[in-house]
């Protein structure tokens, strides 16, 4: 088996991977990408493509802790001026659509959320406008009478997932990156300065590994000798039939998962974060008839007209969470030159984060403080050293 140097491994070839190594080969670093099947064609590659940059709804169905508005609208907001030209920087079409999106209401209590939310994202420098029903449908007749109120963000939208990791990914390769897809890790160990990675076609030598293997960041970070407390869950996505342009925008629910939009092909994707009836990170999870039944009659209450549509299909993606509900990045602790990027909404994030690991490499500071996102607090232990 051969070994050969890189000066940086990514494990992963998500958009997370794939953008880290964009920064880093762009940065004049050496870079492998390892990825365990196809690239993209796990988590990220599942995902709905959102570009989430007003305050979130901070609850998924099922989900215990709700996500913490308050820090992740800083990490939204300098996410949100790096995918203003990333088309142009990939030089490639990734059919970023920013029209902007509505959160709705449809109680007195979720209004008041709304309200609250909207005087936040005015303290951290967002402009959102609070609209109450009869404005929110002057605005977008699609939406339903039970919408009561609803805040509306420009900077909402999305992106095609199915094409921004290979844009990453073919941007990287231009720069020397060489990225081996069906080349999953074996064992990771260090020696002295270096980390040795193997797969069953080799070992890469090198100074510095990224695990950005997202919903297998935990196992991944044990072949290297840490344990990482993740719970990586597996959430489903419903798209339609193809109908003719009918709505511009991104619609979420403050209260519950739902987000809803039409993509450039002319179907609808309708999601929002319902759990899969399982989670399989050894083949493929397997769909919900419960939550496709829960999540359809959801945004169909929101928006009657889905109601007229066909259901095309439905699938299971697995994506990495913590326990706090945050992203986790940065250095493992004891393990000098290991990093790990993931957790909630990476896609969102992933320029972001990209930027970020590419400085905490080079010994630099994050474009944005991140010390409390660091990965110290998931470790269970940390048995390699120095």
């Amino acid at each position: 088996m051969t070994t050969s140097t890189a000066d940086v491994v990514v494990i992963g070839a998500g958009i997370l991977g794939a953008a880290a190594a964009h920064e880093l080969a762009a940065a004049g670093h050496r870079v492998v990408v390892l990825e365990r099947r196809a690239p993209n064609r796990e988590g990220s590659g599942t995902t709905a493509g959102n570009l989430h940059i007003q305050a979130i709804h901070t609850r998924r169905p099922g989900q215990p802790i709700p996500a913490d508005n308050r820090r992740f609208l800083p990490l939204q907001l300098a996410a949100s001026q790096l995918w203003g030209d990333l088309e142009d920087r990939l030089d490639a079409d990734l059919e970023v659509r920013r029209n902007g999106g509505f959160m709705v209401a449809e109680t007195a209590e979720q209004t008041r959320e709304l309200v609250e939310k909207n005087r936040m994202e005015a303290e951290l420098g967002l402009r959102t406008e609070v609209l109450d029903g009869t404005a929110a449908r002057s605005e977008l007749p699609l939406l339903s009478e039970r919408v009561v109120a609803a805040t509306w963000c420009e900077l909402d939208g999305y992106a095609n997932p199915l094409l921004v990791a290979p844009a990453y990914l073919t941007a990287a390769r231009q720069h020397g990156a060489v990225v081996r897809g069906f080349s999953p890790v074996t064992r990771i160990a260090r020696t002295g300065r270096t980390w040795q990675v193997s797969t069953s076609d080799g070992t890469w030598s090198t100074p510095t590994v990224i695990n950005a293997a997202g919903p297998w960041i935990g196992q991944v970070a044990e072949l290297g000798g840490t344990r990482l407390n993740m719970t990586p869950v597996a959430i489903q996505m419903h798209v339609t039939t193809r109908v003719r342009p009918i709505m511009r925008h991104l619609v979420q629910h403050i209260g519950e998962g739902m987000s809803v939009k039409q993509v450039s092909a002319g179907h609808l994707l309708i999601g929002g974060g319902w759990p899969a009836e399982r989670l399989d990170l050894s083949g493929r999870s397997a769909p919900s008839l419960a939550s496709m039944r829960g999540n359809l009659l959801q945004a169909a209450r929101i928006l009657p007209f889905l109601a007229d549509l066909q259901l095309l299909r439905m699938w299971a993606g697995p994506l990495a969470a913590t326990p706090d509900e945050m992203p986790v990045i940065g250095e493992v602790p004891g393990a000098p030159g290991f990093f790990v990027a993931g957790g909630t909404y990476a896609f969102t994030l992933a320029p972001l984060w990209a930027s970020a690991l590419a400085r905490l490499v080079a010994g630099g500071s994050p474009p944005l403080p991140i010390d409390d996102l660091g990965p110290a607090r998931l470790c269970a232990d940390a048995a390699v050293t120095s």
